[in-house]
């Protein structure tokens, strides 16, 4: 074999492994909770799911129409969404429009009396029990949330905690963006 050959097989193993090292260094410094959703600039999916409250009331994807609004997934066996609620509360004091969506719950009850006891940041409370619409809406796992227009259209996805750091950042600029609405 050539001089010239040799080093060619010597180079290939340190060019795959600058390769790999290159791929390996992409994933460490991407943001987990930057998820893409191909919903994004979408209309939300079509759905029909009862009140956590009232099982007779059913709600449908037009409820997510008429005004700016968050679209937050949670649950009680969740304690991320158990530490993002008080901050939930807080936002919906200030005025932002917040409807839940219960994922997969132990039961109706227990949700129920979850909020009673944290408080209900919740314009309304739609409850998924088999977590359908949450997989419509390309959930996969709670705590989500998504930012939806007027018209009930996707705008934005936050996978994670909603806090002040993250409403500070992009969540809350486009929601106030959305809004026509200053610091907040």
């Amino acid at each position: 074999m050539s001089k010239q050959w040799r080093w060619v097989v010597l180079l290939l193993p340190l060019l795959a492994f600058l390769v790999l090292v290159g791929f390996l260094m992409r994933g460490l410094f991407s943001d987990p909770t930057e998820l893409s959703s191909a919903l994004v600039g979408k209309p939300v999916p079509q759905f029909s799911v009862p009140d956590i409250y009232d099982p007779s009331q059913i709600y449908t994807e037009e409820v997510l129409k008429g005004e700016p609004m968050l679209l937050n997934v949670w649950a009680t066996w969740c304690p991320t969404c158990r530490a993002e609620h008080e901050y939930l509360n807080q936002l919906a004091a200030e005025g932002v429009t917040i409807i839940g969506l219960n994922y997969k719950d132990d039961s109706r009850d227990k949700a129920i009396n979850w909020l009673n006891t944290l408080g209900d940041p919740y314009r309304l409370n739609l409850f998924d029990a088999n977590g359908a619409v949450a997989l419509e809406f390309g959930v996969y796992g709670a705590p989500e949330t998504f930012l939806i227009d007027a018209d009930g259209s996707i705008r934005y996805r936050h996978v994670g905690d909603v806090n002040e750091r993250v409403w500070q950042g992009e969540l809350g600029q486009r929601y106030r963006a959305l809004t026509g609405k200053g610091e907040g």
